[in-house]
């Protein structure tokens, strides 16, 4: 078969004993022909059910034997008619037994149950084959014959080594034991791991972990005639670059060139220059050093696992990996390396090889790696101990025991029991939903998003079992401490300082932090001057156009005009709100733009020319507004400091007075 195609037989057991779980594994076993309908839809599935009162299969025709074992469904390419079948399971009337269905004759010139058991095992090697088996035993199955169950896992465990076996308990561990999607391995690198100039160790590296995401979702167009058979149903985009000054002319792409904006200009970068400056590190595997398992902390891990593995073929890697994993393991080193997964790669990961010693002989050592965060990637966050608080804030005695029982409780992994949603057995709820919601709309595209199923449910809500049981822990902590409903506030849309002073003072503030409030790059009409009825308006719709360079500059120096015209028109402070708010304005849209030094230079010549014309009153109410230079804390580009910006608010120096 080939590489990329998957011939899968289900082969499940409908007995009296598993009524009470067979709609588990009608949704799991569907799932599995849903997710193999969107990734690997050519695969081949065949269903045989055994525990059945009915006999229906070609071997006991043939051979004899096999009873009460029925195939619901040939094997075939998977479709949207599996799918119902498995929703549909049959229920037996009879006990089901695996390991009859394997060893179906009780003939003793075949052999023992071992024999004939090794024999198929054989069989499945020669053939490529392998058996994924998953067994649900829950506590009353355990109070059953145990005789029986240690054969057949006795029999279970003579399979391939390529085969599996795993035990669940629960609902839930069944919809996370059978995996849904098969993802192949895929190195992502195969060289050296570079030791030092000198010594280099041949490795392979594959994904251990990954996050799985949600499918790829594709146009779909429903233009073609339903009874053409060929028909793709794809949809083709093709984009056309055209001239700003000519929208009838298509530039080709060797006359295109790439723009990236610094500040109010569009810089243009030719690819022959990205590639001149390009970081190119080259590809390999270096180490950097050793240090002590417990300086780096288990938060610090970034991204997904990987794994490397000695060359397979080459023994002298394996015995080298071996030997440097199992000093590390003893000595509690871990080893920091640097990587470059593929020649032209633009960035350089930096991680830490953790060994990972195996049990087995037949399995190579091999070590885990996590990539490490930079410098800038860290984000330290000191709270202050509990301890330094007041006194009158410290629990007593009994408020800390009612805590650290009310914690207890909610442990996942309590002292002599199993562990309650184990990785490895817990699915994404999110994602199983979204496949069975996906099924409704394939055969309904109307139909509502179905309510949340109830073993979901389990993973994604308290256990309601738990907090039955521990009702009295619940009740001794609300009883020492007090519960109050934290109300939700709403959120403001900006933080601004609370204001202080007169209440003319305070309404100068409110106004000027709606006027930036109300500067949004967003509009669509073409402005090209500032008009006297709406200059804020006008200010922003022209310096948010990008169809040129120009109109940042040409914004910034219009609304500069305006406010002086309106300064030197002004009657009696009739319009100094209105210049207030073009001020401001002028402000934020300067930060934005990296242009402090023109709002800067401009507000100094604004206060020369109100001393000029004798106009203190404008002066005074721009102070009084708290109107400051721009800062180097606001803008990196400005040259004004913090201070200098809070001494330099805009005020009219008081004249000498002349003797008479």
């Amino acid at each position: 078969m080939a590489r990329n195609k998957e011939g899968l037989v289900l082969v499940l057991d409908v007995g009296l004993s598993m009524h009470a779980v067979l709609p588990e594994v009608e949704k799991v076993c569907s799932m599995l022909i849903q997710k193999k309908l969107v990734y690997n839809k050519y695969d081949e599935v065949g269903v045989v059910v055994f525990g059945t009162a009915e006999t229906k299969n070609d071997l006991t025709v043939e051979v004899g034997g096999y009873e009460n074992v029925m195939v619901l469904q040939g094997i075939k390419v998977v479709d949207g008619d599996l799918v119902e079948a498995l929703h549909q399971l049959p229920r037996g009337t009879v006990h089901g037994d695996c390991i009859q269905f394997v060893t179906p004759t009780k003939d003793p010139y075949e052999g023992t149950k071992e024999d004939q058991v090794k024999t198929v095992a054989a069989q499945m090697i020669t053939h490529g084959m392998k058996m994924d088996s998953i067994i649900i035993r829950t506590k009353q199955d355990r109070e059953l014959d145990k005789d029986v169950m240690e054969e057949n896992d006795f029999l279970l465990s003579v399979f391939p080594n390529n085969s599996s076996k795993v035990y669940v308990e629960s609902a839930t561990s069944l919809l996370g034991a059978l995996r849904t999607r098969t993802v192949s391995p895929v190195t992502i690198y195969r060289g050296d791991l570079e030791l030092n100039s000198d010594i280099k160790i041949k490795v392979w590296v594959y994904k251990k972990t990954s996050e799985e995401k949600f499918p790829s979702l594709k146009k779909y167009s429903d233009k073609a005639p339903p009874t053409d058979k060929f028909a793709t149903h794809e949809i083709k985009v093709d984009y056309e670059y055209k001239s700003t000054g000519d929208s009838s002319r298509v530039v080709p792409p060797e006359q295109r060139i790439k723009g990236y904006r610094y500040g109010p200009q569009v810089i243009p970068i030719s690819s022959a220059e990205w590639d001149a400056v390009k970081f190119k590190p080259e590809k390999g595997v270096k180490l950097l050093g050793f240090t002590d398992a417990s300086n780096i902390m288990r938060h610090y891990y970034m991204k997904d696992v990987n794994i490397f593995i000695a060359d397979p073929g080459n023994t002298k890697a394996i015995l080298a990996v071996s030997a440097l994993a199992r000093a590390m393991k003893e000595m509690n080193k871990v080893a920091i390396v640097r990587c470059v997964w593929r020649q032209g790669q633009a960035n350089v990961v930096v991680g830490v090889l953790t060994p990972n010693v195996s049990e087995k002989a037949s399995t190579p050592d091999s070590f885990y790696f996590n990539v490490l965060p930079f410098a800038e990637d860290v984000r330290e966050f000191q709270f202050p101990s509990l301890s330094k608080l007041p006194s009158s804030m410290q629990p007593n005695e009994k408020q800390q025991e009612a805590a650290d029982k009310f914690v207890e409780m909610l442990d996942l992994a309590p002292t002599g029991r199993e562990e309650v949603l184990q990785p490895n057995f817990t699915p994404n709820p999110v994602l199983e939903r979204y496949y069975r919601s996906l099924e409704l709309k394939s055969k309904d595209p109307n139909a509502a998003v179905p309510p949340l199923d109830e073993t979901l449910r389990k993973i994604t809500e308290p256990d309601a079992e738990l907090l039955s049981e521990n009702r009295a822990v619940i009740e001794e902590f609300r009883r020492f401490f007090e519960v109050k409903e934290n109300p939700k506030l709403k959120k403001s849309s900006r933080r601004r300082e609370k204001p202080s002073g007169s209440n003319e003072e305070r309404e100068g503030i409110d106004a000027v932090g709606q006027a930036m409030d109300a500067i949004e790059y967003t509009s669509e009409i073409k402005v090209e001057e500032i008009g006297n009825s709406n200059p804020v308006h006008d200010f922003e719709a022209m310096i948010s156009r990008r169809d040129g360079p120009q109109w940042v500059s040409k914004a910034i120096q219009s609304m500069k005009d305006h406010i002086s015209n309106l300064v030197e028109n002004s009657s009696q402070g009739d319009t100094y709100q209105k210049e207030l708010d073009c001020l401001v304005a002028l402000r934020k849209a300067c930060i934005l733009e990296q242009e402090p030094k023109q709002f800067n230079d401009f507000l100094l010549h604004l206060l020369k020319l109100c001393q000029k014309r004798e106009l203190k009153s404008f002066s005074e109410y721009l102070a009084s507004h708290e109107m400051t230079l721009i800062s180097k804390n606001e803008a990196p580009e400005s040259d004004i400091l913090e201070n200098e910006a809070r001494t330099l608010i805009v005020k009219d120096e008081p004249k000498a007075e002349q003797g008479p």
